[in-house]
């Protein structure tokens, strides 16, 4: 099942290699939910390979990032022997969802239909 994500990531990012030399990384975001109690939830995100390897790479805790990838659950037994399963997004494409220097402030001034931060626009535009 394809599976977007929206948020931000909750820890350091992590790159692992496995037995067999593939990069992996595992890690989580923290979504809002857009309704009145200002609900937050979080969804295990996994990546492998040169996928993972950009995340650990340009990823730090509190990025805020999209996710693209597949639902996948895994099985797993306890350590007291029962039978656990988790579900998580496999990662398969992933990109910033603000930039660097981007503000969350709501200020808008007469360019925010041009989505300008205030005092950004410093001469003339040609279209005016």
């Amino acid at each position: 099942m394809k599976a977007y994500g929206l948020g931000r990531l909750t820890k350091e990012p992590e790159l692992k290699y496995s037995a067999s030399g593939t990069a992996y990384l595992m890690n989580s975001i923290a979504c809002d939910r857009k309704d009145k109690d200002k609900t937050t939830d979080f969804f295990s995100i996994k990546a492998f390979g040169k996928t993972a390897e950009a995340m650990g790479k340009f990823l730090h805790k509190g990025s805020k990032i999209l996710v693209e990838g597949t639902l996948q659950n895994d099985t797993y037994d306890s350590k007291d022997g029962v039978k656990k399963t988790t579900t998580s997004i496999s990662v398969s494409a992933w990109e910033f969802a603000e930039s660097k220097g981007e503000k969350t402030t709501k200020e808008t001034t007469d360019n925010s239909f041009l989505n300008v931060a205030a005092g950004v626009v410093e001469e003339e535009l040609p279209f005016s």
